[in-house]
């Protein structure tokens, strides 16, 4: 899943959890805020879009369905962790991306399996533009950038997979 090829979870140790940016300037810490808040909702959408794709039927499409999920809850959980280290919270209205993430996966599921690659695709586009958009944006830490570009390397593998899919002929599941 990541540029490493088969790490979907980085380790996390207790060390690893402190307090970040107390002392940046307020401008900075909005930056930061802004792009996590918006990272970690988008994250939640991206979960709940693999989630309600995956059928019980036992394929190889729903094993990298299963994956792309539980690859996402990671980043979800990394930016999580990072608003908080920050001293900031998750929004009041990720339940709106938690919602809209259910609707889209349900209703691509429903259309079938070239819809669920097209609309990974979609999805997946978006998330490289913006994780792109907020490495630029804000002034990151050393400890946080990597984060970010790996979450991002994830997605562009992810793009990567449902094209690949999406170009084989035979039936995906």
């Amino acid at each position: 899943m990541s540029d490493e090829g088969s790490v979907i979870r980085r380790e996390v140790r207790i060390d690893n959890v402190r307090a970040l940016g107390r002392d940046y300037p307020p401008k900075r810490r909005k930056e930061i805020r802004k792009a996590l808040v918006t990272l970690h909702a988008n994250e939640v959408m991206a979960v709940n879009i693999y989630k309600a794709q995956i059928t019980a039927k036992p394929c190889e499409f729903n094993t990298q369905l299963t994956a792309a999920m539980f690859n996402e809850m990671t980043h979800m959980q990394d930016f999580q962790l990072k608003l908080y280290e920050y001293g900031f919270k998750p929004s009041r209205l990720r339940w709106a991306k938690w919602a809209a993430g259910y609707v889209i996966g349900v209703g691509s599921r429903i259309l079938g399996s070239r819809r669920i690659l097209k609309t990974g695709i979609w999805a997946e586009t978006k998330a490289i533009e913006h994780y792109g958009r907020f490495l630029q944006a804000a002034d990151w830490d050393e400890e946080t950038r990597p984060i970010l570009e790996k979450d991002r390397a994830d997605e562009v593998a992810h793009l990567e997979r449902w094209k690949s899919f999406l170009k084989n002929p035979d039936p995906i599941c």
